[in-house]
């Protein structure tokens, strides 16, 4: 272990876990603490949502991608953007009429208290499950530099994160991710040029031998409703389709984004910040595949194999490959990542507990809270879900390669939480109970995908809303629902 490259990690822990600590005085209630109280511009949160929705299995996961295949995972970020149209078009509206703190509260509207619960407790676990991977995730970084065991790699990581979490809240997570993201794409760059230098050529021998190895192939437009088509993961229509249906109820109705979209000054900046992370994400996205394709052509070049899994070729070939201060930069950067989005995790996962759980509950007993109290409650389960996300990292260790873990365990729940917020906006004779009907049917169907089938990860999504949209409207009919007014509760656009 180099002195330089670890002082520079360290360094950096020490300074950000700093800099979010510092936001603490700014948290006086709930507004503050879980939507910043509306005051961050639209292009922080653009960085925030970037890095909430890539991360760490992005920085370690995608190059290992590239090096096993081609850059066929960029179809999948096409399906994005389509995506982004459809949540600015149906779901933004909705979420700006009155204040909002979660996106279940829209739920509650238009159905009831007892889907909002459903909707909330399935967020819940959801993003407890995936975030999971990604706590594993950053062990395997870790214990590259550290050398040390997966769990104490997991506990420095989450203790260091949590504590400018439960201090600063979303302002502190959205400006961290800013700092973060600059920091981890800026090492990207730095190690790509470094990477270029090693191999013989340059650029132009790269090109020459990765195009040869098919690693420059983009797209698949093969189509057929054959069951092998359906268990190909990258394809331009699994890529579109799967890509737009799991980025619309990631975005749309996740508390994790949606409470970004939230913390916008209005409607207008939450959609600027949601059409300009896409670009952002697009050239990430480019910049770690090209990085893989690049390793490629180094390690076959040099005669070497590469280590297993996967998932360790970019931090190990850093640590071991790159100058002195320069690994330890670059380390440093995808820890950053780590580490933006697991605030982002924890913060939203203490705004559905309050929001959604305790506050209707004790308004219900009649039990009125100060602001104090009520922050105080919030931070209590900011430490709670640190606990929960330590455990379930732990569990982590066995799904699989990190990328297509973590989208798909996010994958099977997403269907039935888009297919029953398509319900709500799309449809006035669904009520409550063919809702809860068509969420349940969902997962259903979800679970025997998933585990009696080979269908890809990318058409989890696809199948789990439609299938959740048409029992939800089938279930309207046959229970003979009264229609309901859509709206139970409006309140006036601010």
């Amino acid at each position: 272990m180099r002195l330089l490259d670890l002082t520079v990690v360290l360094v950096y822990l020490a300074g950000i876990t700093w800099f979010g600590a510092r936001f603490r005085h700014s948290q006086r209630n709930l507004h503050d603490y879980f939507l910043g109280g509306r005051r961050a511009p639209w292009w922080a949160i653009a960085f925030s949502i970037v890095s909430a929705e890539t991360s760490m299995l992005t920085v370690i996961g995608t190059p290992a991608l590239a090096y096993g295949g081609n850059l066929g995972f960029l179809q999948v970020v096409l399906g994005y953007l389509l995506a982004r149209i459809v949540i600015s078009a149906l779901l933004l509206p909705h979420y700006f009429r009155g204040e909002m703190y979660t996106a279940y509260e829209l739920m509650r509207r238009r159905f009831g208290d007892r889907i909002r619960k459903l909707t909330a407790g399935l967020f819940l676990v959801l993003r407890a499950l995936a975030e999971g991977v990604r706590v594993f995730a950053i062990s395997i970084v870790v214990s590259v530099v550290l050398g040390t065991g997966e769990v104490a790699s997991i506990l420095v990581i989450v203790c260091l994160t949590l504590f400018y979490t439960f201090e600063g809240g979303l302002t502190a997570v959205i400006w961290t991710d800013v700092v973060q993201m600059i920091l981890y794409l800026g090492g990207a760059l730095l190690s790509f040029a470094v990477i270029l230098g090693m191999i013989p050529g340059g650029w132009g021998g790269v090109v020459t031998a990765a195009s040869a190895a098919g690693k420059f192939e983009i797209f698949d437009f093969q189509f057929s409703f054959s069951p092998r088509f359906f268990e190909q993961t990258y394809t331009f229509w699994a890529g579109l389709i799967g890509g737009c249906f799991l980025t619309t109820a990631s975005h749309g109705t996740e508390q994790m984004m949606v409470q970004r979209l939230l913390a916008a000054r209005n409607q207008a900046e939450s959609r600027a910040a949601l059409f300009a992370s896409w670009v952002v994400i697009f050239l990430q996205f480019t910049l770690f595949l090209l990085i893989g394709v690049m390793l490629f052509v180094y390690y076959r070049g040099a005669g070497l194999e590469p280590p297993r899994p996967l998932d360790r070729l970019y931090p190990q070939f850093v640590w071991e490959h790159l100058p002195v201060g320069m690994a330890g930069l670059v380390i440093a950067a995808i820890v950053a990542a780590a580490m933006a989005n697991l605030s982002s995790a924890l913060n939203s996962l203490a705004s559905t507990t309050i929001m959604d759980f305790y506050r209707p509950l004790a308004e219900r007993l009649g039990r009125r809270r100060t602001d104090a109290e009520m922050l105080r409650l919030a931070r209590a389960a900011t430490l709670f879900w640190g606990l929960v996300l330590v455990g379930i990292g732990l569990l982590a260790r066995h799904w699989g390669p990190v990328l297509e873990a973590g989208l798909s365990v996010a994958s099977m729940l997403y269907g039935s939480l888009l297919g029953v917020f398509l319900l709500g906006v799309l449809t006035r004779r669904v009520g409550e109970r063919a809702a809860m009907t068509a969420m349940a049917a969902g997962f259903a169907v979800m679970m025997y995908v998933r585990f009696g089938t080979a269908i890809a990860w990318t058409w989890y999504v696809a199948i789990g809303t439609l299938v959740t949209f048409a029992v939800g409207s089938l279930a309207a009919t046959f229970l003979k629902l009264e229609g309901e007014n859509p709206w139970r509760h409006p309140r006036p656009s601010p």
